[in-house]
């Protein structure tokens, strides 16, 4: 199976929480890079990709030219709660 997304720049990327403009700018140059990060074991289709700003999480469609934004987070609040578990062990 081919993962890789480039030439999504005539895909649709459907945004089912209302995402920011700058969101789904930063997903859009990232697809349009062919850019497609680790892929969610548990969920065929199911993808997390690092931008510089946020971290999108998104099902890309097995046929069409559909990806559906179902999640981002900020990158910051990723790194800092790496942290705040690393330095917090469960008692």
């Amino acid at each position: 199976m081919d993962l890789s997304c480039s030439g999504m720049k005539n895909n649709v990327i459907e945004d089912l929480r209302k995402h920011t403009p700058q969101q789904l700018a930063e997903l859009r140059l990232l697809l349009n890079a062919g850019l497609l990060d680790r892929p969610d074991s548990r969920r065929p289709g199911f993808f997390e990709i690092d931008g510089a700003a946020n971290v999108y999480y998104v099902l890309r469609y097995p046929f069409g030219h559909k990806m559906l934004l179902v999640a981002a987070w900020d990158r910051q609040r990723e790194l800092v709660a790496g942290l705040v578990t690393c330095t917090c062990p469960a008692a």
